[in-house]
């Protein structure tokens, strides 16, 4: 029990905190006999298509149209597009509106990733940048994305989410907009070592000649589109400098949905990531994919429910005043989060709190994503075997 114990609480420190420990070294190591890759200022402009799939974001909708329109980038070399499919709001109308953007809709709502597809064959440009309607991006994002494109190496350019927390945030916001802060800086550092492991919908670009459709029942779409182009051998870069831009959820009920669906989404796109995972095709690539997302995704939630048991077991059983200490921080840790749900639920901010609160959350939505998702599967597969 003492050793499931440790290797418990090895897994779950390396993957939260000493994963960046080590990242940040290696990177350190590398610099000292590689030599960044160097971009040319006068490099000639790439075309570029934004895609942007819309649904009933009629409150919106204009403002990202006007945003997108005022980036600074050649407009000869721009092809602006809006898929509003199954729209039944106004956006579509209001889409419509402005000739210089291009309106794809169908009154069929057939999911995000199937509207995609349809869009690929009304692309014109090489690099496809994809963004979302409810994010706002920096006046230079397009020119900060499309400079990796240099490198032939790089297939995919992840930008990055920001998120907008006001001093009278509640947990969920103030936890999120710590949490990418964090992820940024990993992201940052994964691309210095070799490649970035996923992107966010919110802004990331491919070239169009390395785009694969993946299954329409795909649940996080910008993270599989990105990851089939890194399991072929090309390099996700990350640029910090082209950002996107949102409010957070509007409360931890609704951060705590959306964490649950990428959770799933998570869990599903590792069940078929079977190439990233293998690390006899790009072993680094695989080191940081584990480190960075497999962990996360799979084990480490569980582990936390682990760690606590065994440690109490132990505490208890052996008497030994270290491991009581243990269980006590422990426990200690657990009650500041169910402080942080007390007061969240009463409309008191504590900031102190944001962080143990959130962090449960984002674990628990963890293991609700992976249930829900099985659970989800179980009953597809009954069905159809009625069906049989």
């Amino acid at each position: 029990m003492i050793i499931a114990f440790w290797i418990s609480i090895f897994l779950i420190v390396y993957t939260f905190i000493g994963y960046g420990f080590v990242l940040y070294i290696l990177v350190k190591v590398k610099n000292l006999f590689y030599t960044p890759f160097a971009f040319k200022k006068e490099a000639v402009l790439p075309g570029i298509s934004v895609l942007i799939a819309a649904y009933n974001e009629e409150d919106i909708i204009e403002e990202k149209i006007r945003n997108t329109l005022a980036l600074n980038y050649p407009k000869d070399k721009v092809q602006v597009i809006f898929i509003t499919d199954g729209s039944t709001d106004h956006t579509a109308k209001k889409v419509s509106a402005y000739p210089e953007v291009t309106l794809l809709h169908s009154d069929a709502r057939a999911g995000k990733m199937a509207a995609i597809k349809r869009a690929i064959p009304f692309l014109e440009m090489e690099i496809i940048v994809f963004t979302d309607a409810n994010t706002f991006l920096n006046k230079d994002a397009l020119l900060e994305l499309v400079k990796h494109y240099q490198n032939p190496k790089v297939g995919a350019v992840a930008g990055e989410k920001r998120i907008l927390v006001e001093e009278t945030a509640d947990a969920s916001s103030a936890g999120e907009g710590f949490y990418w802060k964090y992820e940024s800086l990993l992201k940052k550092w994964d691309y210095a070592l070799y490649s970035g492991v996923g992107a966010a919908g919110e802004l990331f670009s491919i070239r169009k000649a390395l785009y694969q459709p993946v299954a329409s029942d795909t649940i996080i779409d910008d993270h599989m589109i990105a990851m089939r182009i890194a399991e072929n051998g090309h390099i996700i870069a990350y640029e910090p400098d082209a950002y996107a831009m949102e409010t957070a959820s509007a409360d931890v009920k609704e951060e705590l949905k959306r964490k649950i669906r990428i959770a799933a989404g998570g869990i599903q796109s590792i069940l078929r990531l079977k190439k990233a995972a293998n690390p006899f095709h790009y072993p680094i690539f695989t080191f940081q994919y584990i480190s960075h997302r497999v962990l996360r995704w799979t084990i480490t939630p569980f582990l936390l429910i682990l760690a606590l048991i065994l440690n109490a077991w132990i505490a208890f059983d052996t008497g030994s005043l270290f491991y009581q200490v243990l269980f006590g921080l422990q426990v200690f840790f657990y009650l500041l989060s169910l402080i942080g749900l007390y007061f969240e639920n009463r409309n008191i901010r504590i900031k102190a709190l944001f962080i143990p609160y959130y962090f449960c959350v984002m674990n628990y939505a963890v293991i609700a994503g992976i249930l829900r998702y099985y659970q989800k599967n179980q009953s597809a597969a009954w069905e159809k075997s009625k069906r049989k």
